[in-house]
């Protein structure tokens, strides 16, 4: 009595890499953008926490470039000088000071993140959001 050959054959394992090519073609990009969402996220968040670090040093010094003791605030003196905190810089923060009653938040893309289509996010005093880069809008950029 001859026994039935069991396993796969070349054509259902062939199928079956082809299955996993499509499925991995689809699922890649759609890993990457979150990936980008969620850096761009923590970007924006670290952006906010040094805005109400200005804030309320404009609450005792009644400016913000430097403190009720006279010292100046510079990159070194923000809670956040990069996204992600620890680890790999994604984003670099700094600050500019137009004048003592105005500042402008800048995160700006580096390493994993340089090709980002929002390219530098900005926040400034009044709250106004804003991107450099021409590949996405304000909203998304800031919405997503």
């Amino acid at each position: 009595m001859q026994r039935k050959a069991r396993g796969f054959s070349l054509i259902e394992l062939m199928i079956a890499v082809a299955i996993i090519g499509i499925l991995a073609g689809i699922a890649y990009p759609n890993y990457r953008d979150y990936i980008v969402r969620a850096n761009r996220a923590e970007a924006r968040t670290m952006l906010l926490e040094n805005a109400q670090f200005l804030e309320r040093n404009f609450t005792t010094a009644n400016r913000y470039d430097q403190t009720s003791g006279g010292d100046d605030i510079d990159d070194e003196s923000l809670p956040h000088g990069q996204s992600p905190e620890n680890g790999t810089a994604k984003y670099t923060i700094t600050v500019n000071f137009p004048d003592s009653q105005r500042f402008t938040l800048s995160a700006a893309p580096t390493g994993s993140m340089a090709g980002d289509g929002c390219g530098t996010l900005t926040l400034t005093n009044t709250g106004a959001q804003g991107r450099s880069g021409a590949g996405h809008s304000v909203a998304d950029c800031w919405g997503r």
